[in-house]
C-alpha cells in the first residue's frame, strides 16, 4: 500500500508544486544523511572508541550549532523578502560535509562535519518551512507539511537500507558507505537550484529590524506553541541512543539501520494522513494523543524484554514522530504573521533546539551513569510534562487548528 493511498485525490491535488519538490529535495538529502546517521554512532564507539557520554555531547554540539543559525537564516529570509537561495546554502553546506566522514581518523574531524552539516540544516531549514507555509493555502497546509515531512522521513526508510545493503556486501566497511552518501545529497542540491523558481520581491534596506525585535514581534499563539515543542523536545533526545539501545538489546551492528527503517517507515507513513486530518478537525487533540504515544514508546524501549519489546518501542516512537512534526510546523504557520514566518520558524527552531541540547546532554548523562533504562524513563516523565503543558494552555488561542492570531 502507497503511503498517499489512504487519502483523498482532493488532499494531494490541493498540495502545490513547490511542496512536492521541497518534499522530494528533503527525501535526497535524507538519505544521505541516514546513511551516515545510522551507522556513526556505532563507528565511534566499535571503530574509534568514543563513550556514549561523549556521543551525548557530540549531538548536543551539532544541535546548538543548527539552534544558533536557525534564527538568524528565518530572520534574514523575511528581510530579504527570499527564501531559496538560502535553503540552497543550507542544503549546500550538508552536501560539503558528507566527504569529511570518510575521510575521518578522529573524533575531531567529525565534529568538525556535524559543525558544517548543522550549519547547514540551521540554514535551511526556517526558510524551507517559511516557503511552504507561503506556498500552501490555508485549508491544506497541514497537508502540504504532512506530506514534505513524509517525503522527508522515506529518505529514512531508504538510507538506512542502503546502508544496511552496502555494510553486508561490503564486510562491514563504514567508509564506503560514507562515500556513497555524497551522491544523494548533491542530487538534492540540484534538485533545490533548478526545479524552484521563486517570484522574486522587492527588497526593502529600511526593513532591517533586529533580530530581537522582530522576536517581540510574535504573537502569543505563537510563544505558546514554542514552550509546548520545547517540553517536547526534552523527551526525544536523539536518536542515536535508540540505536545505542538496539546494540544493547543483541541486533548485530551490520543489522542496527534497520531499526531506523522501521521507525522511519512507520513515521513516513502516517505523517500526510495525520496532516490532512488535522485540516479537518484540528490539531490539539492529534498532537496531545502523539506525546502519549511517545511516553508508551519510552516505556516500552526501557521495560519491556528483548528484541520484541525494544522493536516495539521503535514503532511507537516513529508513530508519535509521524503525529507530531507536521503538527508542530502547521501550528507555527497558522499563527505566525505572515510577513514574519521565517522569523517565527527561526525562533521556534532555536526554542526547540536549545531544548534538545539540554535533552541530549541529559540523555548522555543519564546513561553513562545510571544506565540505558533511566534514559526513557527520564523521557516518559518529560513526556508526562508535556501532556499538562498542553492542558493548561487556553483553548480557543492556541493549539485549536484554527488561524487565529
Amino acid at each position: 500500500m502507497s503511503v498517499f493511498s489512504s487519502l483523498s485525490p482532493a488532499a494531494s491535488r490541493s498540495v502545490p508544486k513547490t511542496v512536492w519538490i521541497l518534499g522530494f529535495v528533503s527525501l535526497l538529502m535524507d538519505v544521505s544523511s541516514e546513511m551516515v546517521q545510522t551507522l556513526l554512532p556505532l563507528y565511534l564507539v566499535s571503530g574509534l572508541g568514543v563513550s556514549a557520554l561523549a556521543i551525548g555531547m557530540i549531538e548536543a554540539v551539532a544541535v546548538a550549532t543548527a539552534t544558533v543559525t536557525k534564527l538568524f537564516a528565518g530572520v534574514l529570509s523575511d528581510m530579504l523578502a527570499s527564501r531559496k537561495w538560502l535553503a540552497v546554502i543550507g542544503y549546500g553546506l550538508a552536501a560539503i560535509s558528507r566527504p569529511i566522514f570518510p575521510l575521518a581518523d578522529g573524533v575531531g574531524q567529525i565534529v568538525v562535519a556535524k559543525f558544517i552539516d548543522r550549519i547547514g540544516k540551521g540554514i535551511r531549514s526556517a526558510p524551507r518551512d517559511a516557503l511552504i507555509a507561503d506556498a500552501a493555502p490555508p485549508e491544506a497546509r497541514g497537508a502540504s507539511f504532512g506530506l514534505r515531512k513524509s517525503l522527508d522521513t522515506m529518505g529514512g526508510f531508504f538510507g538506512p537500507l542502503i546502508a544496511v545493503g552496502v555494510m553486508l556486501l561490503s564486510a562491514g566497511d563504514f567508509r564506503l558507505v560514507f562515500w556513497l552518501a555524497v551522491l544523494p545529497a548533491v542530487a538534492a542540491v540540484g534538485l533545490l537550484i533548478f526545479a524552484i523558481r521563486e517570484p522574486q520581491k522587492p527588497f526593502h534596506p529600511k526593513a532591517r529590524p533586529a533580530i530581537l525585535k522582530q522576536a517581540g514581534k510574535l504573537n502569543r499563539a505563537c510563544w505558546m506553541v514554542m514552550i509546548v515543542a520545547a517540553i517536547l523536545m526534552l523527551a526525544r533526545f536523539s536518536e542515536a541512543f535508540l540505536l545505542l539501545r538496539a546494540d544493547q538489546v543483541g541486533i548485530a551492528i551490520s543489522f542496527v539501520p534497520l531499526v531506523m527503517v522501521l521507525m522511519h517507515g512507520v513515521y513516513g507513513f502516517c505523517a500526510y494522513p495525520v496532516g490532512v486530518l488535522s485540516d479537518r478537525i484540528g490539531r490539539s487533540g492529534l498532537l496531545a494523543v502523539s506525546i502519549g504515544v511517545l511516553a508508551l514508546a519510552d516505556l516500552a524501549i526501557a521495560v519491556l524484554p528483548g528484541v520484541a519489546g525494544y522493536l516495539a518501542g521503535i514503532v511507537l516512537w516513529g508513530l508519535h514522530m509521524g503525529m507530531s512534526q507536521g503538527l508542530l510546523a502547521t501550528l507555527m504557520a497558522d499563527h505566525a504573521p505572515p510577513h514574519l514566518r521565517g522569523s517565527a520558524f527561526g525562533m521556534f527552531n532555536l526554542v526547540c533546539g536549545g531544548a534538545l541540547l539540554i535533552g541530549n546532554l541529559l540523555a548522555g548523562g543519564l546513561w553513562e551513569f545510571a544506565g540505558a533504562q533511566a534514559t526513557f524513563l527520564a523521557g516518559g516523565a518529560f513526556c508526562v510534562l508535556a501532556g499538562l503543558a498542553i492542558t493548561i494552555l487556553p483553548r480557543g488561542n492556541i493549539i485549536t487548528g484554527q488561524m487565529r492570531g
